[in-house]
């Protein structure tokens, strides 16, 4: 089965594979994907070029520069104006009845912050820090146990899987670090992108995808979605005219926040 995979699948796999190993050997992927060495080393080479790993004689080792999450507190402190304002569309968009799923990131911080007017909810969360800035809520909010992820204030791991395979919800809000057309929306952590692809299959309605103009052109480790596979995207003014363009092709509804007014851009 594994000659059937793709060259995204391949390298996801060996990203997977150096996240618990560090190290790797070509002739050990060959043997583990069922393909040849030189479309291992070539795999190895264009991954080197995005900065996943680093290339060794033989094979190859984690960037663990890249590896590591940015600390949750100073990923908040950057364009704090655009995710509060895309928090507050995003938060609009949440009806009485909704059952929401709203992952980890200061992004999805903001919408859980900015939920108003509405009681008849659920919030389905592994965000922790959110939980604990809300203070008084009058909405019921499950919180996915797990293992604690202290870079992102978050739960992940077997155990929020398991709790998260057995419940549904009608719209999900999910921060991601990295979009692109080619390799679609990823984020750096594989506990948090098997929670997310989860959460993703249990959606039976809208996927929101909320991030802030700098997450554009950005790929981070591991892929949760494809590019068309999310219904919209919610971001700043200050997204610019080449991903406008680039995103023009799909059927994706792109919301666009600013302190002025809201732009629905039909694609």
């Amino acid at each position: 089965m594994s000659k059937l995979l793709i060259p995204a699948q391949r390298r996801e796999r060996i990203q997977e594979y150096l996240a618990i190993h560090r190290i790797a050997q070509s002739s050990e992927l060959s043997l583990l994907l069922d393909v040849s060495e030189a479309t291992i080393r070539r795999d190895l080479e264009w991954m080197e070029n995005e900065g996943t790993l680093i290339r060794t004689h033989g094979g190859a080792i984690l960037n663990e520069l890249l590896q590591l999450e940015p600390l949750y507190q100073l990923r908040a402190q950057k364009y704090v104006e655009e995710k509060r304002l895309i928090g507050a569309l995003a938060a609009s968009l949440i009806e009485n009845g909704d059952i929401v799923f709203i992952n980890s990131g200061t992004t999805t911080t903001q919408v859980i912050r900015n939920i108003r007017n509405v009681t008849d909810i659920t919030i389905i969360t592994n965000n922790l820090y959110a939980l604990v800035e809300l203070g008084e809520i009058n909405f019921e909010v499950i919180l996915l146990g797990g293992e604690f992820q202290p870079k992102s204030n978050s739960v992940a791991g077997r155990f929020a899987i398991d709790n998260l395979s057995q419940v549904y919800a009608n719209k999900a809000f999910i921060g991601v670090d990295g979009i692109t057309i080619k390799q679609g929306y990823t984020v750096p952590s594989i506990a948090e992108a098997e929670l997310l692809r989860l959460m993703i299959e249990h959606t039976h309605g809208s996927i929101n995808v909320v991030a802030d103009h700098s997450k554009w052109g950005v790929i981070s480790n591991f892929e949760i979605a494809k590019i068309d596979q999310v219904d919209r995207l919610i971001t700043d003014e200050s997204i610019g005219s080449e991903a406008l363009d680039n995103l023009s092709g799909y059927p994706i509804e792109l919301l666009v926040a600013s302190n002025n007014f809201t732009k629905t851009l039909e694609n």
